[in-house]
Protein backbone atom coordinates (compact mmCIF):
# COMPACT_ATOMS: atom_id res chain seq x y z
CA UNK A 1 0.00 0.00 0.00
CA UNK A 2 1.10 3.39 -0.76
CA UNK A 3 0.60 6.46 1.92
CA UNK A 4 0.56 10.31 0.70
CA UNK A 5 1.60 12.52 3.83
CA UNK A 6 -0.89 15.59 4.31
CA UNK A 7 0.68 18.39 5.74
CA UNK A 8 -1.56 21.29 6.93
CA UNK A 9 -3.43 23.55 9.38
CA UNK A 10 -6.71 23.17 10.94
CA UNK A 11 -8.42 23.02 7.21
CA UNK A 12 -6.50 19.68 7.32
CA UNK A 13 -7.45 18.70 11.03
CA UNK A 14 -11.05 19.47 9.85
CA UNK A 15 -11.72 22.05 11.84
CA UNK A 16 -16.38 22.72 12.29
CA UNK A 17 -16.57 26.31 11.09
CA UNK A 18 -17.11 28.51 14.07
CA UNK A 19 -16.22 26.10 16.77
CA UNK A 20 -12.88 27.89 17.64
CA UNK A 21 -11.33 28.05 20.45
CA UNK A 22 -13.44 25.08 21.14
CA UNK A 23 -11.67 23.05 18.27
CA UNK A 24 -14.40 20.82 17.28
CA UNK A 25 -13.69 18.01 14.38
CA UNK A 26 -15.49 16.76 11.66
CA UNK A 27 -15.69 13.30 12.20
CA UNK A 28 -13.52 11.06 9.74
CA UNK A 29 -16.21 10.19 7.06
CA UNK A 30 -16.41 14.28 6.54
CA UNK A 31 -12.90 15.55 6.32
CA UNK A 32 -11.19 15.91 2.84
CA UNK A 33 -8.63 13.21 4.12
CA UNK A 34 -10.80 10.28 4.50
CA UNK A 35 -12.70 11.00 1.63
CA UNK A 36 -9.69 11.23 -0.43
CA UNK A 37 -8.51 7.79 1.12
CA UNK A 38 -11.66 6.29 0.44
CA UNK A 39 -11.23 7.45 -3.22
CA UNK A 40 -7.60 6.39 -4.28
CA UNK A 41 -7.45 2.38 -3.91
CA UNK A 42 -4.40 1.07 -1.64
CA UNK A 43 -3.50 4.68 -0.73
CA UNK A 44 -3.42 5.37 2.69
CA UNK A 45 -3.44 9.45 3.28
CA UNK A 46 -1.35 10.04 7.20
CA UNK A 47 -3.36 13.44 8.81
CA UNK A 48 -0.70 15.58 9.82
CA UNK A 49 -3.08 18.99 10.44
CA UNK A 50 -2.16 21.43 12.66
CA UNK A 51 -4.81 24.34 14.46
CA UNK A 52 -3.09 27.67 13.95
CA UNK A 53 0.20 25.93 11.97
CA UNK A 54 1.91 28.31 9.52
CA UNK A 55 5.08 27.83 7.41
CA UNK A 56 7.68 29.53 9.05
CA UNK A 57 5.72 31.82 11.98
CA UNK A 58 5.86 30.72 15.48
CA UNK A 59 2.84 31.63 17.54
CA UNK A 60 3.77 33.14 20.67
CA UNK A 61 0.20 31.85 22.20
CA UNK A 62 0.23 28.29 21.08
CA UNK A 63 3.53 26.69 20.80
CA UNK A 64 4.59 24.51 18.05
CA UNK A 65 2.90 26.00 15.26
CA UNK A 66 5.99 26.46 13.16
CA UNK A 67 5.36 24.22 10.25
CA UNK A 68 9.07 24.37 9.18
CA UNK A 69 10.19 23.06 12.39
CA UNK A 70 8.02 20.00 13.04
CA UNK A 71 7.78 19.08 9.50
CA UNK A 72 11.51 17.29 10.22
CA UNK A 73 9.87 15.26 12.99
CA UNK A 74 6.75 14.47 11.49
CA UNK A 75 8.23 13.31 7.63
CA UNK A 76 11.01 10.80 9.82
CA UNK A 77 8.45 9.69 12.02
CA UNK A 78 5.86 8.59 8.79
CA UNK A 79 9.07 7.39 6.70
CA UNK A 80 9.12 6.06 4.46
CA UNK A 81 5.94 7.56 2.61
CA UNK A 82 5.10 7.73 -0.96
CA UNK A 83 4.10 11.47 -1.78
CA UNK A 84 2.74 14.48 0.05
CA UNK A 85 0.34 17.06 0.18
CA UNK A 86 1.42 20.41 1.68
CA UNK A 87 -1.20 23.11 2.20
CA UNK A 88 -0.36 26.06 4.50
CA UNK A 89 -0.60 29.64 4.72
CA UNK A 90 -3.92 31.18 5.75
CA UNK A 91 -2.53 31.52 9.27
CA UNK A 92 0.80 32.91 7.99
CA UNK A 93 -1.91 35.95 7.11
CA UNK A 94 -2.85 37.21 10.64
CA UNK A 95 -2.57 40.62 11.20
CA UNK A 96 0.66 39.34 14.10
CA UNK A 97 3.23 38.44 11.63
CA UNK A 98 2.43 41.43 9.09
CA UNK A 99 3.68 39.07 6.26
CA UNK A 100 3.23 39.76 2.56
CA UNK A 101 2.54 36.83 -0.08
CA UNK A 102 6.18 36.53 -1.19
CA UNK A 103 7.31 36.20 2.66
CA UNK A 104 5.30 33.46 3.19
CA UNK A 105 6.02 31.69 -0.43
CA UNK A 106 9.78 31.92 1.01
CA UNK A 107 8.19 29.88 3.81
CA UNK A 108 6.61 27.07 2.06
CA UNK A 109 10.10 27.22 0.44
CA UNK A 110 11.41 25.85 3.18
CA UNK A 111 9.49 23.56 4.02
CA UNK A 112 9.39 22.02 0.64
CA UNK A 113 13.26 21.46 1.34
CA UNK A 114 12.48 19.52 4.13
CA UNK A 115 10.31 17.12 2.32
CA UNK A 116 12.55 17.03 -0.67
CA UNK A 117 14.50 15.15 1.45
CA UNK A 118 12.26 12.05 1.37
CA UNK A 119 10.84 12.69 -1.50
CA UNK A 120 11.72 14.15 -5.13
CA UNK A 121 9.73 17.07 -6.37
CA UNK A 122 7.32 15.19 -8.91
CA UNK A 123 5.87 13.03 -5.44
CA UNK A 124 5.07 16.93 -3.84
CA UNK A 125 1.59 18.71 -4.25
CA UNK A 126 1.32 21.88 -3.43
CA UNK A 127 -2.14 23.56 -2.66
CA UNK A 128 -2.46 27.21 -2.09
CA UNK A 129 -5.11 27.41 0.49
CA UNK A 130 -8.27 28.46 0.20
CA UNK A 131 -9.00 32.45 0.66
CA UNK A 132 -10.45 34.26 3.44
CA UNK A 133 -13.32 35.20 3.63
CA UNK A 134 -13.99 39.70 3.25
CA UNK A 135 -15.72 39.50 6.95
CA UNK A 136 -13.14 36.97 9.05
CA UNK A 137 -11.76 40.19 11.03
CA UNK A 138 -15.10 40.46 12.86
CA UNK A 139 -14.60 39.87 16.85
CA UNK A 140 -16.97 36.88 16.17
CA UNK A 141 -15.14 35.09 13.79
CA UNK A 142 -11.24 35.37 14.00
CA UNK A 143 -9.89 38.86 15.12
CA UNK A 144 -6.37 37.44 14.79
CA UNK A 145 -6.61 38.81 10.93
CA UNK A 146 -7.77 41.87 9.19
CA UNK A 147 -8.57 43.79 5.88
CA UNK A 148 -4.85 43.18 4.80
CA UNK A 149 -4.92 39.18 6.07
CA UNK A 150 -7.74 39.15 3.00
CA UNK A 151 -5.72 40.58 0.62
CA UNK A 152 -2.85 38.68 1.49
CA UNK A 153 -4.23 35.49 0.99
CA UNK A 154 -5.52 36.61 -2.38
CA UNK A 155 -2.08 36.37 -3.61
CA UNK A 156 -0.76 33.06 -2.08
CA UNK A 157 -1.89 31.26 -5.40
CA UNK A 158 0.07 32.80 -7.88
CA UNK A 159 3.22 32.93 -5.52
CA UNK A 160 2.54 29.46 -4.48
CA UNK A 161 2.32 28.48 -8.40
CA UNK A 162 5.87 30.21 -9.08
CA UNK A 163 7.14 28.26 -5.74
CA UNK A 164 6.23 24.96 -7.23
CA UNK A 165 7.60 25.51 -10.74
CA UNK A 166 10.63 26.73 -9.20
CA UNK A 167 10.63 23.36 -7.59
CA UNK A 168 9.02 20.68 -9.75
CA UNK A 169 6.46 19.84 -7.90
CA UNK A 170 2.45 19.41 -8.47
CA UNK A 171 0.25 22.77 -7.51
CA UNK A 172 -3.52 23.06 -7.38
CA UNK A 173 -5.28 25.95 -5.97
CA UNK A 174 -7.82 25.16 -3.39
CA UNK A 175 -9.25 28.69 -3.84
CA UNK A 176 -10.32 28.10 -7.52
CA UNK A 177 -12.55 25.37 -6.03
CA UNK A 178 -14.10 26.01 -2.41
CA UNK A 179 -13.88 28.93 -0.13
CA UNK A 180 -14.65 29.27 3.39
CA UNK A 181 -18.07 28.34 5.24
CA UNK A 182 -19.60 32.19 5.97
CA UNK A 183 -19.75 30.82 9.42
CA UNK A 184 -16.55 31.95 10.53
CA UNK A 185 -15.38 32.99 6.89
CA UNK A 186 -12.18 31.09 7.90
CA UNK A 187 -12.73 26.90 7.51
CA UNK A 188 -14.43 24.51 5.05
CA UNK A 189 -17.86 22.91 5.53
CA UNK A 190 -19.28 19.57 4.84
CA UNK A 191 -19.50 20.55 1.39
CA UNK A 192 -15.75 22.38 1.05
CA UNK A 193 -14.59 19.04 2.62
CA UNK A 194 -15.81 16.52 0.06
CA UNK A 195 -15.17 19.03 -3.32
CA UNK A 196 -11.69 19.58 -2.04
CA UNK A 197 -11.41 15.44 -1.91
CA UNK A 198 -12.82 15.32 -5.58
CA UNK A 199 -10.45 17.78 -6.90
CA UNK A 200 -7.62 16.46 -5.28
CA UNK A 201 -8.48 12.91 -6.10
CA UNK A 202 -8.06 14.36 -9.92
CA UNK A 203 -4.76 16.16 -9.21
CA UNK A 204 -2.94 13.02 -7.83
CA UNK A 205 -3.85 10.86 -10.78
CA UNK A 206 -2.62 13.67 -13.22
CA UNK A 207 0.40 14.87 -11.71
CA UNK A 208 2.01 11.65 -9.59
CA UNK A 209 4.71 10.27 -11.31
CA UNK A 210 3.93 6.55 -12.94
CA UNK A 211 6.20 4.96 -9.98
CA UNK A 212 4.17 6.31 -7.65
CA UNK A 213 1.09 5.47 -9.38
CA UNK A 214 2.09 2.31 -10.88
CA UNK A 215 -0.13 0.10 -9.19
CA UNK A 216 -3.51 1.88 -9.81
CA UNK A 217 -2.47 2.58 -13.39
CA UNK A 218 -2.20 -0.99 -13.80
CA UNK A 219 -5.30 -1.72 -12.30
CA UNK A 220 -7.25 1.19 -14.62
CA UNK A 221 -5.81 -0.84 -17.53
CA UNK A 222 -7.02 -4.13 -16.92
Amino acid sequence: MKSILAYGDSNTWGLIPGTYPDLKRYDEEIRWTRRLEKKLEDVRIIEEGLCGRTTVFEDALRPGRRGVSMLSAVAESHAPFDGAIIMLGTNDCKTVYGATAHTIGRGLELCLRVLERYLTPEKILVVSPILLGEEVWRPEKDPEFDLKSIETSKGLKAVYREVARRHGTAFLAASDYVGPDPEDDEHLNEEGHRILAEVLKKAIEENFTECFYEELVKKKAI
